[in-house]
Order: C-alpha cells, then sequence, then structure tokens
C-alpha cells in the first residue's frame, strides 16, 4: 500500500491547502497529528525509524528487494514458485527488521538497565532476535529453491517428505503468521489461527466437520506445495503484479501528483454548496486510483481537507467521516482498486485484469455519487456554502501541470491495448520517472532514487505478509471443503431466501474484513463468501465477487471496527464511535450498490446499452432519494414522514421490478411536491413579513 514515510512525504503529498497558507506552526502541527494518527491507526505504519548503522543494511536488502523484482518482470528469469519464494524471503526478512515485536519498544525512552533494553529489543537499530528472525525467514524461503527439483520430483511421492522438510515448513508457517502481526495486524492472525485450529481439529469440530489432518500433513502442503497455500494465487500476483504497481505509486509520490489530484478535486467542487467536503470526496477519489490504504488515504487528504471542512462550518465528526468514506472508496476505483483487482482477475474465469478496470468504473462511481450526494443535502441543511472561486486554484495552474496524469494515461493505454500489467507497470514506472526530471520540484538526484527504491520495497511488505496468510486461510477453505458447508448452512438458516443469504454474505463479508488490509480482505472474502452466492444461486461470478469486495472494504466504515473513521477523528479531535456511525450514514448509499450488482447484470457491462440506462437513471434517482431522506432535506427541510418515504422510496428504486420502482418513484414525486409547495409557502410568508416590517416601523 502507498502510505506516507516520513513528514517530508506527507507534505509532498498533500501539500498544504489549495486556497489558503499555512504558518510554518500550522503545517508541523497538522503533519505531527497526521504521522501520530497513520501509526495510531495503521499497524502498517508502525516500523523503526532510529535504525542507526543498520539503515545501510535494511537500505541495501531494500534496493536488492526492488531492483530484483524490476529485473524479473523484464526477463522472467525464474519459475512462478520460485520467484514467488524470493519474493516472500525478501519480504518476510525485511519486516523482521523494520517491524519491532511490540509497539512498545519503539519508545526508546526508558529508565530500565541497558543489558535489560538489549534483552528485549528496546534499542536503536534491530533487535538481536529479529536480525536472527530475517535471516532463518531468509533461509526457510531460500530453501524451495535449492530444494525445488526434489521438492516437485517423485521422491517426494515416494519415500514422503523429510524431517528437515517439516522442520522448515513449520518455522516458515510461524514465522509468516508472526511477521503479518507485526506489519498487519491481529485480526488476520485470528482468522489464520481459527482456520488451521479447523484444518487439524476439524474432526472434533461441533459443526462443519470433516476428517481432520496431521501437522505434517497441513505443514507441507502450505509451504512445499506449488500453487498452493501460502504460494498460492495471493503471493503469485503479489510478486508479478502487485509490487510493481505499488512501486508505481511510489514514483507517482515523488512527482507530487497527490497534490495535483486536490488542487483539482477543490477547483471543480469547490465552490458549490459544502464545497471543501465535495472537493475531500472528489480528492480522495482520485488518489484512490493508486492508494492501497484507506487509512492512509484518509491521513494524507484528511490532513488539511479535515481542517477545512471544520473551517466552512462542518462539525468535527461529519469532517471525519466524510474524509473516511471517501478515501474508503478509493479502495474500488481502478486501475489498482487497493490491489484487490489483480487476485480477482485471477479468481475469474474468462475475465481478465483489463475487463475488471473497465467493469468497475461504474460501481466506483456509484459509490462516490452516494457519498457526494449525503454530503450535499447534509450541507443543504445547515446551509454551508462553498470557497469564494478568488480561493481556488486556477485553471491556468492546473493546466501548466496536466502532464502529472501521463503516467496514468501510459498504464490505462497500454492495458486496453492488450500489454499484460506487469508490461503496463513498468512502462508506466518509466514514464513517471521520466517525467520527474520535468520540474526542479520533482527531479530526482541520486538518492532521492535510492530512497525510491527503498520505499516501493517498505510499501509492499504489509501487502506480502497479508497475501501469504491469506493465502493459508485460503488454502485451508479449499482444503476442507468449508466453503460448501458454510453455503448450506447459511441457506439453511435463511430458510432458502436468497434475500437474507444475501443480508447474511454482506454480514459476514463485513465482520471478516473487520481490521485486515484490501488484498488480504478480498482473498478471504472471495474465499469463504463468493462461492456460496455462485454455487448455490443463479449469480454471475463476477457479481459474487464484486458484492463480497464491495462489503469487505465497507468495514472500513461500518462500526465497531471502522479503522478509517477513526484515523480520521484523531485528526479532527471527534469521538471516533460518533464519527464511525456518521460514516457508516454517509456511505450508506453505497451500501446499495452491491445489491444492484447483483440483481442489474448490466452495471457490470453484461448486457446490452439499452439495458444499462434505465437500471443507471432508476439508481440514481433511488440514491438521490435514499441521501435525502438520510440527511432531512431535499427541496426543503423534511418532516419524520417525508424522510421515511424518502429512504423506503430509494430503496425501491433500485429493485429491479417496475411495479416495485414505480411504487417508489410515485412516493418521491408525492415527497417533491409536497417540499416544493411547503417552500412556496414559506417563501411567500417571508416575502409578506418582509413588506409588513417597513409598513410597522412608519
Amino acid at each position: 500500500m502507498i502510505r506516507p514515510k516520513s513528514r517530508d512525504d506527507l507534505d509532498s503529498l498533500v501539500g498544504p491547502p489549495p486556497h489558503e497558507t499555512m504558518t510554518t506552526g500550522e503545517s508541523t502541527h497538522s503533519l505531527e497529528n497526521a504521522d501520530q494518527a497513520l501509526r495510531q491507526h495503521d499497524t502498517s505504519s508502525r516500523y523503526r525509524t532510529e535504525l542507526g548503522w543498520w539503515a545501510w543494511v535494511i537500505g541495501i536488502i531494500s534496493i536488492i528487494f526492488t531492483l530484483y523484482h524490476l529485473y524479473s518482470a523484464l526477463e522472467r528469469p525464474f519459475n512462478t514458485w520460485i520467484h514467488s519464494a524470493f519474493h516472500l524471503a525478501g519480504g518476510t526478512a525485511l519486516i523482521f527488521l523494520l517491524y519491532p515485536a511490540s509497539r512498545t519498544l519503539l519508545n526508546l525512552k526508558t529508565t530500565e538497565s541497558r543489558w535489560k533494553n538489549v534483552l528485549i529489543g528496546r534499542v536503536k537499530g534491530v533487535a538481536w532476535y529479529d536480525a536472527l528472525l530475517a535471516a532463518a525467514a531468509m533461509y526457510c524461503n531460500v530453501y524451495v529453491y535449492f530444494e525445488y527439483e526434489r521438492l516437485t520430483g517423485n521422491a517426494v511421492q515416494v519415500l514422503g517428505y523429510t524431517s528437515l522438510d517439516y522442520l522448515v515448513a513449520t518455522l516458515a508457517l510461524l514465522l509468516i503468521l508472526e511477521g503479518t502481526r507485526r506489519c498487519v495486524g491481529i485480526p488476520i492472525i485470528v482468522i489464520a489461527a481459527v482456520a488451521i485450529a479447523y484444518a487439524i481439529f476439524g474432526n472434533h469440530s461441533p459443526i462443519f466437520t470433516h476428517a481432520g489432518m496431521s501437522w505434517e500433513t497441513f505443514s507441507t502442503n502450505m509451504f512445499l506445495s506449488s500453487g498452493s497455500g501460502i504460494f498460492s494465487t495471493p503471493i503469485q500476483v503479489s510478486s508479478q503484479f502487485i509490487f510493481l504497481f505499488l512501486f508505481f505509486a511510489v514514483v507517482l509520490l515523488r512527482t507530487n501528483i497527490g497534490q495535483f489530484f486536490n488542487d483539482l478535486a477543490f477547483r471543480a467542487a469547490g465552490r458549490y454548496t459544502g464545497g471543501p467536503a465535495k472537493a475531500a470526496v472528489v480528492a480522495s477519489g482520485l488518489q484512490g486510483m493508486v492508494s492501497g490504504s484507506a487509512v492512509a488515504n484518509t491521513v494524507a487528504s484528511g490532513s488539511f481537507t479535515i481542517p477545512m471542512m471544520k473551517k466552512a462550518g462542518f462539525k468535527p465528526h461529519v469532517a471525519a467521516a466524510t474524509e473516511a468514506t471517501a478515501s474508503t472508496g478509493g479502495q474500488l476505483m481502478p486501475p489498482i482498486m487497493g490491489s484487490a483487482a489483480f487476485i480477482m482477475a485471477q479468481n475469474i474465469p474468462d475475465v481478465t485484469y483489463n475487463d475488471i478496470i473497465v467493469i468497475a468504473i461504474i460501481p466506483a462511481l456509484l459509490y462516490f455519487l452516494g457519498a457526494l450526494l449525503s454530503v450535499h443535502f447534509d450541507a443543504k441543511k445547515n446551509m454551508l456554502r462553498g470557497l469564494p472561486v478568488e480561493e481556488l486554484p486556477t485553471w491556468k495552474s492546473l493546466i501548466t501541470r496536466i502532464d502529472l496524469l501521463l503516467p496514468l494515461v501510459v498504464i490505462v493505454t497500454t492495458l486496453l491495448v492488450g500489454f499484460t500489467p506487469m508490461r503496463a507497470a513498468i512502462f508506466g514506472i518509466i514514464s513517471a520517472f521520466l517525467l520527474s526530471f520535468i520540474r526542479t520540484s520533482t527531479r530526482l538526484g541520486f538518492r532521492a532514487m535510492v530512497e525510491m527504491l527503498v520505499d516501493a520495497a517498505r510499501t509492499a511488505l504489509p501487502v506480502i505478509a497479508a497475501c501469504a496468510t491469506a493465502g493459508v486461510v485460503a488454502g485451508t477453505v479449499t482444503s476442507t471443503g468449508l466453503a460448501g458447508q458454510l453455503g448450506s448452512g447459511l441457506i439453511a438458516l435463511a430458510g432458502g431466501n436468497f434475500l437474507i443469504v444475501l443480508f447474511l454474505v454482506m454480514v459476514a463479508c463485513i465482520i471478516m474484513g473487520m481490521g485486515l488490509p484490501t488484498t488480504a480482505n478480498y482473498v478471504v472474502t472471495s474465499t469463504v463468501a463468493a462461492p456460496i452466492l455462485y454455487n448455490n444461486f443463479d449469480v454471475p461470478i463476477l457479481a459474487a465477487h464484486f458484492f463480497v469486495l464491495f462489503f469487505g472494504v465497507l468495514s472500513e466504515v461500518t462500526p465497531p471496527v471502522c479503522l478509517a473513521a477513526y484515523a480520521g477523528a484523531g485528526l479532527a479531535n471527534a469521538n471516533p464511535m460518533v464519527t464511525g456511525f456518521t460514516a457508516l450514514k454517509i456511505a450508506i448509499a453505497g451500501f446499495l450498490v452491491p445489491y444492484v450488482l447483483i440483481f442489474e447484470p448490466a452495471m457490470l457491462l453484461e448486457g446490452t446499452i439499452a439495458d444499462l440506462i434505465p437500471a443507471f437513471v432508476t439508481v440514481v434517482i433511488g440514491m438521490v432519494a435514499l441521501a435525502a431522506g438520510l440527511a432531512g432535506y431535499f427541496v426543503t427541510n423534511a418532516s419524520f414522514i417525508e424522510r421515511l418515504v424518502l429512504v423506503i422510496s430509494g430503496i425501491m428504486l433500485v429493485i429491479p421490478n417496475l411495479i416495485v420502482s414505480g411504487i417508489g418513484a410515485a412516493g418521491l414525486v408525492v415527497v417533491v411536491i409536497i417540499q416544493y409547495i411547503q417552500k412556496s409557502r414559506r417563501g411567500k410568508s417571508a416575502e409578506a413579513d418582509h413588506q409588513q416590517a417597513p409598513a410597522a416601523s412608519a
């Protein structure tokens, strides 16, 4: 995932507000708050910064790691399994060198004795035991390279695995889980631990019983089997595609494209009702095109959009919730989609990555439209105006920087003409790198190039760990047949009712996605939940995968574990739980989108344009009604009954049934007529009062 690595990087990503100049003190305070919020809510940002001479060691390993991926993308010197093993070897080694066993060890100020600090690892640099763990992680994965011929030959089939094989597989599995805990967090480890326990002790399970398996069988299946477990699709995609696109995002960071996106958003939306909030939604959507973390996106954009929204009159929790909702939607924006798009392309037959990024455009736009509508009606209700035009960036300043979009254009164009994602990423990296030399502010010297290579490796570490651990979960579900049993159990619980099954799958995806990065989130939900829909009902596999992706991502703004909302609350000094529920309210129209994709395949470009247009129009009208009902304002302030009718009408409009949609449309029309009459009467009453005032004073 792309995230700021230092104050300088954070500053270059977000820059100052486009319409005002911050003082040095304000800027420093804002960046400190952003850095604090990022480390508090984003586990992947809690890495060592006080490295001493270890910085040279880690830097060299990181540079080699990045250059190896660039070389392998061009030459492809190894097969998939060996390449994935090298990818995991470098990734896990760097994780142990950069991420301490506990966040408390990052605080070097202590009154304990020096030797005790050395023993527990509270030292400047890398703890002695982490250096050993890094070496062990490297050895376990390189073991696959040296033993490849034996592991893939007939000897293993005839003689079985050796004691050393079992030891290496066990150690590798434990190291991967520990590394994931350090840089991704506890939630995915809990899921993986439950999966492992189920795989081994499934014969004792009171529900979803299976034959069970020995630890030796499980560990070797997870680590020493090509194409399964840890080395299954997630880590393969990470090693081949995701790393390159993350490197591409790092290069874009150096060209200051984030500031360009912010300025473009403020120029486009800043002068309208609730302008700062609308600009925050647009900017976060644009930054989401190259970002892989909702939390990091919230902090990067929110460090200046949230203060601006507060100054414009938005309540702190509303400002934080707006930014969190928009940043969460960034994980649904092509071409990267939080790195989930690459894995989705491998999971769905006859659908390529190029197809995915085109198909994802309409669902993503619908999500952001829902967020914009929620912000618009809330601003209208509270009479929050936009920014003066003279305080916004000029079109001239934007046009002179339009070349910053060139790398994105290069990637999209090369994909659409038929190049592989790997080749498109290489072209994008090259174009972004060359573009950096146009301006003095982004021109890369030798040191900056070295830092860029190091940042690329560090940025990829949480994704590598998440993909490896998600592979364990996916491997367990596949090998035990859990997906089929879960489907049968869920259908039985719902009494066979399709709508109830959809609701239960939605709840399951939100729960499973809580606290997980987008990549691991999608791997888990697509493995466990998606098969329930396309194996038991007439749901297109593409729609099922988008359904689980959406709701897994929406866990970022769904209480009680809504990390993006909590990060925004930290910047806004707002109540975290209130912010979470406000974010859920702003995003609620987006909750309709996955259901629409299930019932309206045309939204996923399955069908003709004649099917798409009426479905799109009714969905948009429904989202307008729903957003207005939740905000309590449409033409004018709405009563409780009017709000209720608007919400119900909005939901009915997105149901693909002519009679149901017609009733929803009728309810909307009735509310509109009533509100126009009320507004007209209030206007006439106000005019009469205004005319009577001079007469009374006379």
